[in-house]
């Protein structure tokens, strides 16, 4: 019974920490995209879609830790 209450908090805290981690990462991102943007707007659209494309990237990294956090809690 305690190796369940042990999964389940190793699930919890990896929970948190992916999501502190992409909110983070996407933070990090999106700052300097916007400055960028306001350097130079003629730029934006391109910067616009890069950053669309880095932030998918790491909300599908955060998916795939979030994903293997469920799999620790149902052992």
């Amino acid at each position: 019974m305690e190796s369940i209450a042990l999964a389940y908090l190793a699930a919890g805290i990896g929970a948190g920490l992916v999501t502190i981690g992409a909110g983070y990462g996407i933070g990090r991102l999106a700052g300097p995209a916007m400055e960028g943007s306001a350097r130079q707007p003629e730029a934006a659209g391109d910067i616009r879609t890069s950053m669309i494309i880095a932030a998918a990237l790491i909300e599908g990294v955060a998916l795939f830790g979030l994903a293997i956090c469920i799999l620790l809690a149902t052992v």
